[in-house]
């Protein structure tokens, strides 16, 4: 039951702000760039697991990962020398975020 209820939290979130993006893009990006979902997923963890520990090793991964997943958004201010080819933009962000995740392993080894 508590599986599902996180489920149905994290949907309504996104479809939210997809729906907000029709009339009001900069303010759901502004919405989905909260960090709605790791303060909800910060208490679930800590809920469901009880161990302070990982849940704090669990932020400081977050905290890390916030910038390093910038990398995906980095294509989509070269629109025009791509053409405005959403899907080019999409999957070269995509490739981008495989060298986040690199990125990001040294990085929270550190910790």
């Amino acid at each position: 039951m508590f599986f599902a209820l996180k489920i149905l939290l994290a949907a309504i979130m996104i479809a939210f702000a997809s729906w907000l993006s029709g009339k009001y893009p900069k303010l759901a990006g502004f919405i989905i760039a909260l960090p709605l979902a790791t303060i909800i997923a910060l208490i679930f963890s800590y809920i469901e697991h009880k161990n302070p520990e990982n849940t704090i090793i669990f932020a400081k991964s977050v905290l890390v990962a916030v910038p390093v997943s910038y990398f995906f958004f980095i294509p989509f201010f070269f629109a025009k020398a791509l053409n405005n080819n959403f899907w080019l933009i999409y999957l070269i962000g995509l490739s981008l975020l495989i060298i986040a995740f690199f990125v990001h392993k040294f990085i929270v080894s550190l910790f």
